[in-house]
């Protein structure tokens, strides 16, 4: 392999086999070196494969100004997401998860708090995920020594599941319909009782980007608290009306069968936005 471009001392451009464009990261990879020189297979520590040029042209910028120690960490968070959800993960999570780590990180150094608004959502519907998130917190700790607060987690937790899913765009529009749909029925059976306003409004929505999500890749959430899903049933009626018609609607566009479990954080996200 040749170098077509030098990004730093530490990260260097160059091709596969098949003439695709490479990311090469290894220690003193590019020091001294010119485009045109050979590489030195056992210096090479990380190789990265984007999905398209434009993506590894921003991966080269990011890679520019970002500390390699905290690359490094980012590739090891991502190597044991692999192999603890054995799943695929789309390769543009080496960008999107290091550029919101470094972000991170600095807003620590700044002494700039920063809260996640649905960590309880995100622990909730994708619980794997933060507990790799948890991991995560702890490896940046140990190696980098930055503690970073545990809201952090549900972040990273949210990077993972956005590669796990690698949607394209035609399903990323279905389930913006979806989404946009659901807030319809909503919007027919409550009208003027909704609070658009609301910080609740804002987190239904995205609820409902969630949900939207979970049809699309077919994940079900089940709870065996029938206790206080019957609570919820008997005491939001004019909710519970909405949220099946909003269940049948679901079962008739997309054929897939809403959880109770689901029906009942609907009906308390619909609840809340309805409540002034």
């Amino acid at each position: 392999m040749q170098i077509t471009k030098i990004v730093n001392n530490n990260i260097v451009i160059s091709e596969d086999k098949n003439h695709k464009e490479v990311v090469l990261m290894g220690k003193g990879l590019g020091f001294q070196k010119h485009k045109g020189d050979e590489i030195k297979l056992s210096q090479i520590e990380k190789t990265y494969v984007m999905k398209d040029h434009g993506m590894t042209q921003r991966f080269q910028e990011m890679l520019t100004d970002i500390p390699i120690e905290r690359v490094k960490i980012c590739n090891k968070i991502i190597q044991y997401a692999k192999d603890t959800l054995q799943k695929n993960i789309n390769d543009n999570i080496y960008v999107s998860l290091t550029d919101h780590i470094n972000f991170a990180i600095e807003r620590v150094e700044m002494g700039v708090p920063f809260q996640n608004p649905f960590l309880w959502e995100i622990k909730k519907f994708y619980y794997q995920e933060y507990l790799i998130g948890k991991v995560a917190i702890g490896m940046i700790e140990k190696e980098l020594k930055v503690t970073l607060p545990q809201d952090e987690a549900a972040f990273i937790a949210l990077h993972i599941v956005n590669a796990e899913l690698d949607l394209d765009m035609t399903e990323m529009v279905s389930m913006t319909k979806l989404v946009n749909d659901i807030l319809k029925i909503v919007d027919k059976h409550f009208g003027e009782q909704i609070d658009k306003e609301s910080v609740f409004y804002e987190r239904f929505i995205t609820h409902l980007k969630f949900f939207a999500q979970r049809v699309y890749i077919g994940k079900e959430v089940k709870s065996d608290d029938t206790e206080f899903q019957e609570i919820i049933r008997n005491k939001y009626h004019e909710c519970i009306e909405c949220v099946d018609e909003i269940k049948d609607y679901v079962k008739k566009t997309c054929n897939h069968d809403i959880t109770d479990e689901e029906l009942m954080y609907l009906t308390v996200h619909i609840k809340r936005v309805t409540t002034r």
